[in-house]
């Protein structure tokens, strides 16, 4: 798996929407700074759904 594809591809998804990093991190209950992570490649997002 690629950490930096999957992270634009988060950024793109969440930039669609309308959603800030701060808004999607609420939806999803986790930090800003996770949502920050992924979409820059550092870490990858635990299974959500």
């Amino acid at each position: 798996m690629n950490q930096e594809r999957i992270g634009k591809f988060i950024a793109t998804c969440r930039k669609e929407k309308n959603l800030t990093q701060e808004e999607l991190a609420e939806k999803l209950g986790v930090t800003s700074k996770s949502i920050s992570r992924w979409e820059n490649g550092k870490t990858m997002p635990d299974y959500l759904f």
